[in-house]
């Protein structure tokens, strides 16, 4: 029983840290935010936090799962994706309310093409996730009449990816462009209504 006790605190502090790092890289972003500062909140060395991770890249990708988490809160996609747009254009506004999570996402996606990243598993299964999800509610919504005919909907669900990613970039050089009047202008050039 010891043992089983042990492995459920393990997981409870992995738990916290990564809800701690999430504040962190929020508050400061990706640059200035430490891992000293991250785990002294926690009450750890900088040793005994990366105990809990293979690497600081693993903690980076594991930040990121958590903020899917936090984001699927913010903007609800559907279970079934019947809600892709409203909740892909609130997850956007979200993000606008964390800037260091933006930073962290864009910097970490970039390092993850590498495929020996500690992250590169979680972005191929992420985007595949996404554009397979969009992909079906574009679908639905030719089927219905309600986004153009004649144009692959997998594309487009990569094209409106691109476009979040891409605004995010452009957001964090000129914080005035915003992110998801960009997403509802691309959906208003699809649609037919």
């Amino acid at each position: 029983m010891p043992e089983r006790r042990g492995y459920a605190k393990g997981i409870a502090k992995r738990e916290e840290i990564l809800a701690r790092a999430l504040e962190v890289f929020a508050e400061k972003g990706y640059r200035k935010a430490s891992l000293r500062e991250i785990a002294d909140s926690v009450g750890l060395s900088q040793a005994g936090l990366l105990h809990h991770f293979s690497s600081k890249e693993e903690l980076f990708a594991e930040v990121l799962r958590k903020r899917d988490e936090v984001d699927s809160a913010a903007g609800d996609l559907g279970a079934d994706w019947s809600g892709a747009f409203d909740g892909l254009v609130g997850i956007v506004r979200h993000n606008a309310e964390v800037p260091g999570l933006v930073q962290l996402y864009a910097t970490i996606s970039a390092e993850a093409a590498d495929p020996d990243h500690p992250g590169h598993d979680y972005f191929v299964n992420r985007y595949a996730l996404i554009v397979g999800g969009l992909e079906q509610y574009i679908r639905s919504e030719q089927a219905a009449g309600r986004v153009r005919a004649g144009v692959d909907p997998r594309t487009l669900a990569r094209l409106a990816v691109a476009v979040a990613d891409g605004m995010q970039v452009q957001w964090m050089l000129d914080p005035s462009a915003d992110m998801a009047d960009a997403i509802e202008a691309f959906w208003s050039l699809i649609r037919t209504e």
